[in-house]
């Protein structure tokens, strides 16, 4: 079976104007079950102020609409882990297999190397097989499974903790 086409894409820094597409994005991936253990998308506001702001992309289409986006949080306020972050990717059930999460994760990769971050990392839901295939092949690795770690919609989950560190030690 042939790949899907790609479609044609441009990354660009993710803005306040990008907000009702980025969230909507989010809410879809929500609401799908097996993205993320939150139930609702945040505000803007409070997304805006977790996320790194030198490591947040969105990806648009040719008629300039958001079909995903990337973006970073720190780990820990310890100076130890300066070079360590989270990271979520999410792509629009339309503008899925088309190429855009992985351009999306190689371009956080090269931003985030250039900032001296050796430690990308996420955690998974096991059934999420399309992102777990997704960074593997951006070079991320399953180091282990958080087994039973929360609760989404009363059921306990499990979670893959996946990273990929930088091999340019800084």
């Amino acid at each position: 079976m042939a790949a899907p086409p790609r479609t044609a894409i441009v990354l660009a820094p993710m803005t306040d104007d990008h907000a009702p597409a980025v969230m909507a994005i989010y809410q879809q991936g929500i609401d799908e079950g097996n993205a993320t253990f939150e139930t609702a998308a945040p505000p803007w506001s409070a997304f805006d102020t977790s996320k790194l702001p030198a490591h947040r992309l969105v990806a648009l289409d040719v008629q300039r609409r958001v079909v995903g986006w990337t973006a970073v949080s720190r780990v820990s306020a310890r100076p130890a882990y300066t070079g360590v972050v989270e990271h979520s990717v999410y792509v629009s059930p339309t503008a899925r297999g088309a190429g855009v999460g992985r351009a999306l994760l190689e371009a956080l990769i090269v931003s985030t190397e250039k900032a001296g971050i050796w430690t990308i990392q996420a955690g998974i839901f096991p059934e999420n097989v399309a992102s777990l295939a997704l960074h593997e092949s951006v070079g991320f690795r399953v180091l282990g499974r958080r087994e039973r770690v929360a609760r989404h919609h009363g059921v306990w989950r499990d979670v893959l903790l996946v990273e990929r560190r930088s091999p340019v030690v800084v």
